[in-house]
């Protein structure tokens, strides 16, 4: 279980290192716009948290010999599987916009397409379901718990800091279908 675990969590980490590389491209490409930067004190703990969640995931695996659970194993992978899905999603959407630090390009419109239809900030509904889901596949529920309670008061922030950055840059605005 151990080595099923690391190859996993390899792939996982792996895949976040090519996020972050397409992250500073996309940084880039917003600065060159007039993008303007809000609550960096947030980016390095985002970061670590992060990171923990990976080694986390494979401590306590390690520590425990982890267990896979015929009935719940499959069900925690596919929705750790959803959750990639949705990022995805959320990337796909966002385009050149989509970053990992809180960037507002003045005169763009939030976008409220894709997954952004139906809630504010999607991405976070995945890293949420990511955070439980990938360390119960291993059964490591100590670190799904942990990352679960550290992540709720960064995205408490966090959220709270991109919703305030866009209303100062775009003003208000509305998630769904809009009439006038």
């Amino acid at each position: 279980m151990v080595t099923a675990c690391a190859v996993v969590l390899a792939c996982v980490g792996v895949e976040r290192l090519v996020e972050l590389g397409l992250s500073t491209r996309h940084a880039a490409w917003s600065f060159a716009r007039g993008g303007i930067e809000f609550g960096q004190e947030h980016l390095m703990a985002m970061k670590v948290l992060h990171t923990g969640l990976l080694l986390g995931c494979l401590y306590e695996t390690y520590v425990t010999g982890g267990h896979w659970q015929r009935q719940w194993g499959p069900i925690w992978a596919g929705l750790a599987l959803s959750a990639q899905a949705l990022r995805y999603w959320c990337i796909l959407t966002l385009g050149n916009r989509w970053n990992i630090r809180v960037i507002v390009v003045p005169n763009l419109a939030p976008v409220v397409r894709g997954p952004y239809t139906f809630f504010r900030h999607p991405n976070y509904v995945a890293v949420c379901l990511e955070g439980v889901a990938l360390p119960m596949v291993f059964g490591a529920w100590r670190t799904a718990l942990i990352f679960t309670c550290l992540n709720a008061v960064l995205l408490r922030r966090r959220i709270t800091c991109e919703d305030q950055a866009i209303a100062k840059i775009c003003g208000p605005y509305v998630i769904g279908p809009q009439t006038h």
